[in-house]
C-alpha cells in the first residue's frame, strides 16, 4: 500500500561495479576496458522491476558507459525514465579542477544527448562530491546548460558530505536547482535515509520509516539511489581490497533484489525533472546534436 501521495524521487547512479570511488585504489582506470563489464545486464534487470511496478526514475548515466553502450541508453529512453549525467569518468567533482570539471561535464553532457536526441537536464557528482570547498562547481553546471544538480549529501561521512547544506531542493549559484539526496533529522543530525550501502545494512522497516517520516513529517518527497552492481550477487570479487571497503560494497547484495520490489509496493515514485522541474518534456537536444 503507497504510504503517501507525495511522489519520490527514484535515482539510478549507472556505473559499473570497478568503477566505485572506493576501488579507485585498487583498479586503475586503464583497466577498466579489460574487466567485465555487467552494467547492461543489472540495468536490464531494473528496467524490468520498474516496468513491474509502472514506474519512472532517473538514471544519471556516466558518460564512459554510455559511449560503450549506446543500447543502454535507447533502453533507458524507451522505458520512459529520465536520462541524467553522472560525469563521464567517474571522477569526484572534489579532485579535479574548475576547467577539468567543466571539461568532465561538457563532454558527459554532449555525448549522452548525442545518443538521445533529447536535452539532458540533470546531473549528480560521483561520490557526492560537490561541497563547501568547490561550490564554484555549480557555476559551472550552469554554464554547461544543466538545469539541476543532485550532489549534495547532507550528511558527515568519510568520503563525502556537507551536512549543513538545506536538506532540501533549493537555489544555488547561477540559478541552478539544487536536489540534495534525502535526511532525517533527528537532534541536531541528519541520518541518511535515502539508499546505497545504507539501504542494504540497515533494516528495511527502518528505511521505510525514514522515507515515510519525510514524507509526513517534513511534507517532502525523498531522494532515493541506488546503484546496478548493488543487485548483483554475480559480479567478480576484487581481490586485496580492505575489510571495510569489503564490508561497504558486499552487505546484503542478495538481498537488494526483494528490498527495491517492496521499496516499489511501499511508496510512489517518480522521475526527478518530473518533481522538482514540472511535467515530463521532451526537449530537444541543442543545434548540432541528434541520436545516432
Amino acid at each position: 500500500m503507497l504510504a503517501a501521495t507525495l511522489t519520490n524521487a527514484l535515482t539510478i547512479d549507472v556505473e559499473d561495479y570497478f568503477q566505485v570511488s572506493a576501488f579507485a585504489p585498487y583498479i586503475r582506470r586503464d583497466e577498466w576496458d579489460a574487466r567485465e563489464c555487467r552494467v547492461e545486464r543489472n540495468v536490464q534487470r531494473i528496467l524490468e522491476l520498474l516496468a513491474q511496478h509502472d514506474t519512472r526514475a532517473t538514471f544519471f548515466t556516466l558518460g564512459w558507459i554510455a559511449e560503450r553502450y549506446p543500447q543502454l541508453v535507447r533502453a533507458i529512453l524507451a522505458g520512459g525514465h529520465e536520462l541524467a549525467s553522472h560525469g563521464y569518468g567517474h571522477e569526484r567533482a572534489s579532485d579535479l579542477s574548475e576547467a577539468a570539471f567543466r571539461a568532465d561535464v561538457g563532454r558527459a553532457k554532449k555525448l549522452l544527448e548525442d545518443i538521445a536526441g533529447i536535452e539532458v537536464r540533470g546531473y549528480r557528482a560521483p561520490s557526492f562530491s560537490i561541497g563547501t570547498g568547490n561550490l564554484w562547481a555549480f557555476d559551472v553546471l550552469a554554464g554547461e546548460g544543466y538545469h539541476y544538480s543532485s550532489s549534495i549529501y547532507p550528511i558527515r561521512h568519510d568520503h563525502y558530505g556537507m551536512p549543513d547544506a538545506p536538506r532540501f531542493a533549493h537555489r544555488v549559484q547561477a540559478g541552478l536547482l539544487e536536489v540534495p539526496v534525502t535526511t532525517l533529522r533527528l537532534g541536531r543530525r541528519n541520518l541518511p535515509s535515502s539508499g546505497g550501502g545504507y539501504f542494504r545494512l540497515l533494516p528495511y522497516a527502518l528505511s521505510r520509516w525514514m522515507i515515510r517520516r519525510v514524507n509526513h513529517h517534513d511534507g517532502q518527497s525523498a531522494i532515493f539511489y541506488f546503484h546496478p552492481w548493488e543487485i548483483d550477487p554475480g559480479q567478480p570479487r576484487i581481490a586485496g581490497i580492505n575489510a571495510r571497503t569489503r564490508f561497504r560494497h558486499y552487505v546484503n547484495i542478495p538481498r537488494m533484489d526483494q528490498r527495491l520490489q517492496s521499496l516499489l509496493a511501499d511508496f510512489r515514485w517518480g522521475r526527478m525533472d518530473d518533481i522538482f522541474l514540472g511535467p515530463t518534456r521532451a526537449v530537444p537536444a541543442a543545434a548540432g546534436q541528434s541520436a545516432v
